[in-house]
């Protein structure tokens, strides 16, 4: 038996398929309770636009991604860092101080080993003890809080514990327990119309240690599964040649609409999210899909011919949302542009990242609180609509 089926087995023992999942992920997710009477909009896919389905108007979705969810639970000093802020209620301070730019959504990626209580996550310290109950209840009870400050959540499958270490990183496509994740997760969150789910963070290609794609999945992998990944994640170079059966977004979209959730989908694209190409045509069938664009400054689509050859006839069919956008220079040579190019396409744009990380110059804030970085300047104009920014439209 293979390390990749001793693992799939696990946790099918673990957890279970469909009611099993379910039995998981109820307790102390979260409040539990129905999300509907909360301020935040409830989005919903009208044909080529998201809509807030409490008033008929069309929301695109203005944020951004608030990390640590991902990694803190696998490297063991945490759940995130709510864990380390000062103050009595430090996830309402951070809903406040989002909300308070101007922002609407909320992207919050998650890790598939801490959630299901995989691999040894979330680890535990020798002050604290950490259960994926621990971990489904601070997801949640953060997911409540963003909520009633009246912000959209996206739930993003982002990482997983590495094997052998307190460490985390990204496989290349979804494998077997990321459907228990997703079955897991939508259970949970079915009953919230303001949580919107992105099914993978990061499909792509593997390199091994002389450069060569030894991974590089079609697009028919991408949405029917099958193809052979490396068990080895992103920042591991591939070795030793093991694998395992990867799994396609119409198999997750299936998983998530089993479970009762009906809210939208957001299914990023091959290279790392950045190539939409043969999205139209290969997406699953389901009419609450929105395509999920990452921009990074070194992918696929990274300028003006690429937007308007592949994005904008992509967004006269489905809805668009640059769910990670992480500008080369973020002061403005590469962001600008693209800002003034979203806004006129009506293009949902989510910044990374709400954190404070030395030397980072894509983190929005600086210290603690909300203090904005000067990346954080231009983002904060942006959601507030300055008109004396570069990305503005022209008065006609």
């Amino acid at each position: 038996m293979s390390l990749v089926t001793r693992w799939a087995l696990a946790v099918a023992l673990l957890v279970g398929f469909g009611s099993g999942a379910a039995a998981l992920t109820l307790a102390d997710a979260g409040s539990g309770q129905d999300g509907g009477g909360l301020p935040a909009p409830r989005p919903v896919v009208d044909h080529q636009r998201l809509v807030d389905s409490r008033t008929g108007r069309e929301f695109v979705p203005r944020g951004v991604t608030w990390s640590s969810f991902e990694y803190a639970c696998a490297q063991g000093w945490g759940l995130s860092t709510l864990d380390l802020l000062p103050g009595a209620d430090p996830a309402a301070d951070e809903a406040g101080a989002i909300a308070a730019w101007g922002a609407t959504t909320v992207r919050l990626p998650l890790n598939q080993d801490c959630w299901l209580g995989t691999r040894g996550a979330p680890v535990s310290d020798a002050q604290d003890e950490r259960t994926a109950q621990d971990y489904r209840a601070a997801v949640g009870g953060f997911v409540d809080t963003l909520n009633r400050a009246g912000l959209v959540v996206v739930l993003d499958l982002h990482s997983r514990k590495r094997l052998g270490a307190d460490e985390y990183g990204s496989l290349a496509m979804p494998d077997s327990e990321s459907l228990v994740f997703w079955s897991s997760v939508a259970t949970a969150f079915r009953d919230h119309p303001s949580v919107l789910f992105e099914a993978f963070d990061s499909p792509g290609s593997r390199t091994d240690a002389a450069g060569r794609r030894v991974f590089d999945p079609s697009w028919l992998c991408w949405r029917d599964g099958g193809c052979e990944a490396p068990v080895e994640d992103g920042d591991t170079t591939p070795h030793g040649g093991l694998t395992f059966p990867a799994q396609g977004m119409d198999r997750i979209v299936r998983t998530i609409r089993d479970a009762g959730a009906r809210q939208p989908i957001l299914l990023p694209g091959l290279a790392d999210g950045t190539d939409l190409t043969h999205w139209r045509e290969l997406a699953p069938e389901d009419d609450q899909l929105v395509a999920a664009f990452h921009l990074d400054g070194v992918g696929a689509c990274v300028d003006a011919r690429c937007w308007d050859s592949v994005v904008a006839p992509l967004a006269d069919v489905v809805p668009v949302v640059t769910t990670d956008l992480r500008p080369s220079d973020p002061e403005g040579g590469d962001l600008a542009p693209y800002l003034a190019w979203a806004r006129r396409h009506q293009i949902g744009t989510i910044f990374w990242v709400w954190a404070a990380h030395d030397n980072d110059p894509v983190s929005l804030i600086r210290g603690s609180g909300s203090t904005p970085s000067p990346y954080g300047e231009l983002v904060r104009s942006f959601f507030t609509g300055s008109t004396r920014k570069p990305w503005s439209e022209p008065s006609r």
